[in-house]
């Protein structure tokens, strides 16, 4: 049996034609939207999931191996009477150390060297600096780059310590040197204005004897000069003591000279 077909009826003039239904198909459009993002989500964590439980099972890749893994360096040594600061302080310096220790001066036939070289920057600190951690703050801040020292002594009277201290920039060299200059006529240390360095360029070197020599009961009177000098970004301290009360001034302005001609 045939269904009857249903002709809709003509539209009357002046009547308006009816308005669509259009709720239906909205929401079966807007729950088709909905399904489709819930399987892409669902998806999206089927795959991150599956993809930790292979990762899971494996076996970690190995990294490449680094570079120069067994580089040749020194082994500390203990301590003993044929060590040095060196050899017992292993694989504390740079190979741009050694070349500012050779701008050191020689110590002079018949002295004894106690030592020459480069020089950790905390080891320099404490023996340098009274207050050794705000020392030792200020280098880091006025960015040192190496320190290198020398000592040796001469017939038990005369000690001299040479320090050489080298700076990313010459501000900061400048800097030491002129810090240098204006505690050193105070009282606490060689107590007068000393003078400029024979051979020196003006405003590049000075130098001090103290005005008066430490003297103590029992003991030898002790007294010091100083001198500073600067080329460029590295500045030269040098320390001359004598056990004996006496400092020889030409002494002293021939080792800033030659100091300053090696820098």
């Amino acid at each position: 049996m045939e269904h009857e077909q249903t002709i809709p009826e003509p539209q009357k003039e002046g009547e308006s034609a009816p308005e669509s239904d259009t709720s239906v198909p909205r929401r079966r459009v807007r729950r088709t939207a909905f399904l489709i993002a819930g399987a892409a989500a669902l998806g999206v964590l089927a795959g991150t999931i599956t993809g930790y439980a292979v990762q899971y099972h494996r076996e970690p890749t190995p990294l490449p191996p680094l570079a120069q893994q067994k580089m040749a360096a020194p082994q500390p040594q203990a301590m003993s009477d044929a060590t040095t600061k060196r050899s017992i302080n292993a694989n504390r310096w740079h190979k741009a150390d050694e070349e500012l220790a050779k701008k050191l001066l020689d110590a002079p036939g018949g002295a004894k060297s106690d030592f020459s070289g480069a020089v950790p920057l905390d080891v320099f600190a404490a023996g340098y600096y009274k207050d050794v951690s705000g020392g030792l703050g200020n280098l880091i801040t006025d960015q040192i780059r190496s320190i290198a020292s020398a000592d040796w002594s001469e017939s038990d009277r005369n000690f001299v310590e040479i320090n050489l201290l080298q700076f990313h920039d010459r501000n900061q060299a400048e800097d030491l040197q002129l810090g240098i200059e204006s505690y050193m006529p105070t009282k606490e240390y060689a107590g007068n204005a000393g003078k400029e360095v024979p051979g020196v360029p003006d405003g590049f070197g000075h130098m001090w004897v103290d005005s008066k020599a430490d003297e103590k009961p029992g003991y030898h009177p002790i007294r010091q000069g100083g001198a500073v000098v600067r080329r460029g970004d590295i500045v030269a301290v040098i320390k001359y003591t004598n056990n004996r009360g006496e400092v020889d001034e030409n002494v002293l302005a021939d080792l800033a000279k030659r100091q300053m001609e090696r820098l």
